[in-house]
């Protein structure tokens, strides 16, 4: 017995089993925990990326609506188009032709609404140099020279576009937050189920002069790294059904585009380690304060 208590005391990790309920319940709540990290993450990456992308696309072009009567537009366009050509910090400018109107009009009316028998306004796409445009003096100049032209710059698009962008990133640190906080109460309350199943052992420990850190770091240990595995393997599958999804495309929209890219695949790999983190904490807290209630 005094043989079996020393090599016990040499080795605090065989005082906790090495399988039972605790054990299943820790690795499986990792698991999952784990695997929604990966999903939040992807999904609020991938909504923070498109939303960034649209962003810097409206960016970097403007557009000019010309409103004038039929025998007028042409005048006016051609003015137009020479206000902006003097214009610095404008790279090139396009009038849209019908074919590109009705195409923009196609969602909400069809594809058989007649252009060309419409008084729409005359649409000019304007590229912006690096350097960017000054859109208070264009307006002026424009107000002068072509009072049937408005400037829209798209800044009423974007700026809800790039709060949006900064909303999903704080999505998923919440997103993460919330899932290590469950994780973390899941797996304290394994870490107290087995130390009360380990109750006689521990007072034959206490009997024999072991401390409760001693006592609790047999715990931490072993819980710790049942966080880190079962992590581990739910990272895994994560990140295997991620790279199974179809490749981005055009047609498929958000959904497609749902995942990593680049360094953004490393992402992931931080949530095993962080998982471990969370469970020594987790089991160091409840041993501890379990020990002092006296097991």
């Amino acid at each position: 017995m005094a043989r079996k208590t020393r090599s016990t005391l040499a080795d605090p990790s065989r005082v906790v089993p090495a399988s039972g309920f605790s054990a299943l319940l820790t690795g499986a709540t990792a698991a999952a925990m784990a695997f929604l990290a990966v999903f939040a993450l992807a999904l609020s990456m991938a909504s923070g990326q498109l939303a960034e992308r649209w962003s810097q696309t409206l960016a970097q072009t403007a557009t000019l609506r010309i409103s004038a009567p039929p025998g007028e537009i042409a005048d006016q366009t051609a003015t137009v188009l020479e206000v902006l050509r003097t214009t610095p910090g404008i790279a090139s400018t396009r009038v849209l032709e019908s074919d590109e109107q009705r195409a923009l009009l196609e969602p909400w009316f069809g594809p058989d609404l007649p252009v060309e028998a419409l008084a729409l306004p005359r649409l000019i796409e304007i590229i912006e140099a690096p350097e960017g445009f000054d859109a208070v003096g264009l307006r002026l100049r424009l107000a002068a020279e072509a009072p049937g032209a408005v400037l829209d710059d798209h800044t009423r698009w974007r700026r809800p576009l790039v709060q949006a962008a900064g909303g999903l990133r704080m999505l998923a640190v919440l997103s993460v937050v919330l899932i290590a906080g469950t994780m973390a109460a899941m797996i304290a309350l394994a870490a107290s189920a087995s130390l009360a199943a380990n109750a006689q052992v521990i007072r034959v420990l206490r009997l024999v002069g072991a401390q409760d850190r001693f006592i609790a770091r047999a715990f931490v240990r072993r819980f710790a790294l049942r966080g880190f595995l079962g992590a581990a393997l739910g990272t895994a599958l994560a990140l295997a059904g991620i790279l199974l999804l179809p490749a981005a495309q055009e047609a498929g929209g958000f959904f497609s585009e749902l995942g990593f890219h680049g360094s953004g695949w490393l992402v992931p790999l931080v949530i095993p380690p962080l998982a471990g983190l969370v469970a020594w904490a987790a089991t160091q807290a409840t041993a501890l304060r379990v020990l002092k209630r006296d097991v």
